[in-house]
């Protein structure tokens, strides 16, 4: 049985498709596919309040061409999750419902919180009882849990992110705001907090470093150094040297730059990075809701 989760970001909208195994009983999912593409709705929403007709026509195409390579591999069931962008865009609701008309496929706008839940869920098997900070980054807004013994004992979502920051459309106070809370939700001398980093820049960044063979986590340092070489290059540079895409080209920095003043201000001195996210999270959903199904 195949199931799919499509993600519709501030940054890009991707969609994975992944085959449930079961083995001694346990349930395990393998990714058959993975598509994503830089439909890039956050600069129309942070900066003009709606989704714009052209990204409006994009957002079908993209569903539409989706839509055919889920009937290829004969998917049992899926689910589309839109989060921070889809959330603030005056124009949301008529989009979605203009979509569901013609391709009848429905578009579920999450909440910050679900969006947190549904990354956790997959997130907190990853942990052990230690502390853990969990950052993830996206373009509209950041999620950030903290785990004691693998119980989340606070979250919250900030409205900063990669395309936010790189847009320059935070509002002002909201990085002290995220700054407070982490402060007053760690104590720095007694946690000994580890830092947990989901999102796809996290995910390139690790990957662009040479020194992480076989590891999963990288320092604080490390991180900087990273920050650091990556941009002493010109974006032009980032595509063709460093073989970035366009989009992630230009968001890198600002999303490194979240992850690092969230680890500076939680004392963490490393982090982890378990190349999961929403999309997992969905998979799990979907999966969920059809066992549901079965036994009604």
């Amino acid at each position: 049985m195949k199931i799919a989760a499509i993600d519709i970001g501030s940054n890009a909208a991707r969609m994975q498709i992944s085959k449930v195994l079961e083995n001694d009983g346990k349930i395990s999912f393998k990714k058959v596919e993975y598509v994503r593409f830089a439909l890039r709705l956050g600069h129309d929403v942070f900066n003009d309040g709606e989704i714009s007709p052209e990204s409006e026509v994009r957002i079908f195409k993209l569903l539409n061409a989706y839509k055919l390579l889920m009937d290829l591999h004969e998917v049992k069931d899926y689910l589309i999750c839109a989060t921070s962008a889809m959330r603030e865009a005056s124009n949301a609701e008529a989009v979605i419902t203009r979509i569901h008309k013609i391709l009848d496929m429905k578009i579920h706008i999450i909440e910050g919180t679900k969006e947190a839940e549904l990354i956790n869920d997959v997130v907190v098997q990853a942990l052990d009882d230690a502390n853990y900070l969990h950052i993830d980054v996206g373009g509209g807004s950041t999620e950030l849990n903290i785990y004691f013994q693998r119980k989340k004992i606070a979250s919250r979502s900030f409205k900063i992110g990669s395309v936010r920051t790189l847009e320059n459309k935070e509002k002002e106070g909201d990085w002290e705001k995220m700054k407070r809370w982490v402060e007053s939700n760690i104590d720095v001398k007694k946690a000994n907090i580890t830092a947990v980093g989901t999102g796809g820049n996290i995910n390139k960044l690790f990957n662009i470093s040479p020194n992480h063979e076989g590891e999963t986590s990288m320092t604080y340092e490390e991180l900087m150094r990273l920050k650091e070489y990556v941009g002493s290059f010109t974006l032009e540079e980032r595509i063709n040297r460093l073989r970035l895409n366009a989009d992630r080209a230009d968001v890198i920095l600002p999303a490194a730059q979240i992850y690092l003043s969230a680890m500076k201000w939680s004392g963490a001195k490393s982090i982890i990075v378990p190349d999961l996210g929403l999309k997992d999270g969905i998979i799990k959903m979907v999966y969920e809701k059809i066992q549901n199904r079965k036994k009604i």
